[in-house]
């Protein structure tokens, strides 16, 4: 029988969009029909494989986005979202692989869920790109999303802080104003889109939060002040708000955290 480690290691040497999100799904469902092991038996890769477009630059070279209130705008803002849901999914499996071992079955479960969703958010956005008469890899994107993967490679509780805790929670803060805008813009196809990523962001949002207050739990360390050390030993630039309250707290990300 396969093991979890595997399925995992081919999502993430898989290069191909359409090829990984299948790999993602397959995974996911393996798992949970009890055709995987659960066992860590090979290293995960240090780069996940990646395909020839869209071209990755630096995110200072990154064009400046303008809003929704054109197409091409518009485009460029699913062509922005349609790339962190594609890295997502790396995120996600990489963190089964590399560190489900140290946890109960019901870790790498939440995270499989995690990864099968993040699949599904990429395919809803490539479609809608395909709509609109784009596709994913026309853009330029830029080549930051893994590096907090990168730096964290080596402690489960700095990956849940940054991550889920950090790069997915500032996704609360700013996804509503983004489906406004593009309702402003009459695309509520686009909208539906994301108010869906936006809901099941807070469930992935608060795998983190529950899984990093076990681990803390476990160690013995103070949840909270433990988050802040790593946030500012790992997080360049620091936390900026305004912070959604409201779907932290749903999350379990309180203001005890960030505040």
């Amino acid at each position: 029988m396969q093991s979890v480690a595997e399925a995992c290691y081919h999502v993430l040497i898989t290069a191909d969009p359409v090829q990984k999100l299948m790999a993602a799904r397959r995974a996911a469902r393996q798992w949970r029909l009890g055709r995987l092991e659960a066992r860590f038996d090979c290293a995960m890769p240090g780069q996940p494989a990646r395909p020839d477009q869209p071209i990755l630059l630096p995110p200072g070279q990154m064009p400046k986005r303008k809003g929704a209130g054109s197409p091409r705008n518009r485009i460029a803002m699913l062509h922005a979202l349609a790339h962190i849901e594609f890295a997502a999914i790396d995120l996600a499996f990489d963190l089964i692989g590399r560190f489900g071992g140290q946890f109960s079955p019901e870790f790498t479960s939440d995270w499989m869920r995690v990864g099968a969703e993040e699949a599904m958010h990429f395919a809803l956005l490539a479609r809608r790109l395909e709509q609109c008469g784009s596709y994913y890899g026309a853009l330029p994107a830029h080549a930051g999303l893994w590096e907090a993967a990168d730096k964290t490679r080596d402690d489960v509780l700095a990956r849940l802080a940054i991550v889920p805790m950090v790069l997915e929670a500032r996704g609360l803060d700013v996804t509503p104003s983004t489906i406004d805008a593009f309702s402003r813009a009459n695309d509520s196809r686009s909208a539906k889109i994301l108010q869906r990523i936006y809901t099941d962001e807070i469930r992935h949002v608060s795998y983190g939060t529950k899984w990093f207050e076990s681990a803390c739990r476990v160690r013995g360390l103070l949840t909270h002040e433990t988050w802040k050390s790593l946030v500012q030993s790992h997080f360049r630039g620091g936390l900026k708000g305004p912070f959604n309250d409201s779907a932290r707290s749903k999350a379990g990300l309180t203001t005890d955290y960030y505040a």
